[in-house]
């Protein structure tokens, strides 16, 4: 029933209003509220470029881009594992007294006798047919390191580029492309190796540096010490993915967004260490993540590696916003 204000055309009152009324006019003041806070959220230049480089990433399928980087990555492990096999034969081969010691160690730390059997194959066939098996690697780990190379340089000129599609000077020869992917297939190792080596090196120099001052029984002085090896790492981690989003794509972004994107990707990096860390022994504790454990957790690490590069290289692409026209 209309109240008689609203009879006698006049706005009701709050009091006149029935329960009904009351509550969508509440609703409606919460929702306006709501949009407000909302859209002075977005205001904020932080959470604009994050809103910016998300809507970049999903446009330009950066979710599909990083499965295939996954899948890639895992596949080039396959001639990794055989050049490993082939450098541990070399390496039995010139070392009897070693050999012999590996045979009797399988021999004695397992109970089955089959798979004692099938172990000591494995290793018979990594010496005897190590030259095969470690140029058939070493050929495959080359094709394959190139391809992997050339997709991920693809996957993150395809955020970076102003229009998504490739432009006809953007396509090299076949020939000229894959001379540029070997240089940047070492030049990439080149920048794992000093990362890894970094990240090493000065881990050992801490702890030598804690024990031979006698400071390791200091509890308040622990998250110094994690602190300062956590900056390291990040350093470390910023160098690898200064040469992935700046040199390995050959393109070139405003400098102070590649330097910022990059520090975001080196400490988003050093979290996936510590998650990946954090969660791998659990999964290999249990009797299916015994057998596969090692399996997920290294395919997690690839695709979250490749959606964090993928997702700062948006960052960075969408350092200014384009105002329309």
């Amino acid at each position: 029933m209309p109240s008689d204000h609203e009879k006698k055309g006049q706005p009701s009152t709050g009091k006149d209003r029935t329960p009904l009324e009351k509550g969508l006019h509440s609703s409606k003041k919460a929702l306006s509220m709501t949009i407000r806070i909302g859209n002075a959220i977005r205001r904020i230049p932080f959470i604009a470029h994050l809103i910016r480089a998300a809507q970049r990433f999903n446009d330009r399928m950066g979710s599909q881009f990083g499965a295939a980087i996954t899948y890639f990555s895992f596949l080039s492990l396959i001639p990794i594992l055989m050049l490993s096999f082939a450098i541990a034969g070399f390496i039995l081969a010139s070392n009897p007294d070693l050999l012999a010691r590996l045979i009797n160690g399988i021999a004695n730390s397992i109970n089955d006798p089959a798979l004692a059997n099938t172990l000591k194959n494995s290793v018979d066939t990594a010496v005897n047919q190590r030259t095969t098996v470690g140029l058939t690697g070493l050929a495959i780990a080359l094709y394959s390191g190139l391809n992997w190379v050339g997709n991920l340089r693809e996957a993150i000129l395809a955020q970076s580029r102003e229009i998504w599609e490739r432009n006809h000077e953007d396509k090299e020869k076949i020939y000229f492309q894959y001379i540029r992917d070997f240089f940047s297939l070492f030049g990439l190792l080149f920048a794992l190796v000093m990362t890894l080596s970094l990240t090493s090196i000065a881990g050992s120099a801490q702890a030598t540096i804690v024990h031979a001052l006698g400071l390791e029984g200091i509890e308040w002085l622990r998250p110094a010490w994690t602190s300062i090896g956590m900056t390291i790492s990040i350093a470390a981690n910023y160098l690898l993915f200064l040469w992935i989003l700046w040199i390995l794509p050959r393109h070139r972004p405003e400098r102070k967004a590649l330097f910022k994107g990059t520090l975001m990707a080196a400490i988003g990096f050093e979290i996936i260490k510590y998650i990946m860390t954090m969660m791998l022994p659990r999964l290999a504790s249990s009797p299916s993540g015994a057998a596969f454990g090692s399996v997920i957790g290294l395919m997690a690490f690839f695709y979250f590696f490749a959606r964090l590069t993928l997702f700062c290289a948006a960052w960075i692409a969408t350092a200014e916003e384009k105002k329309p026209e």
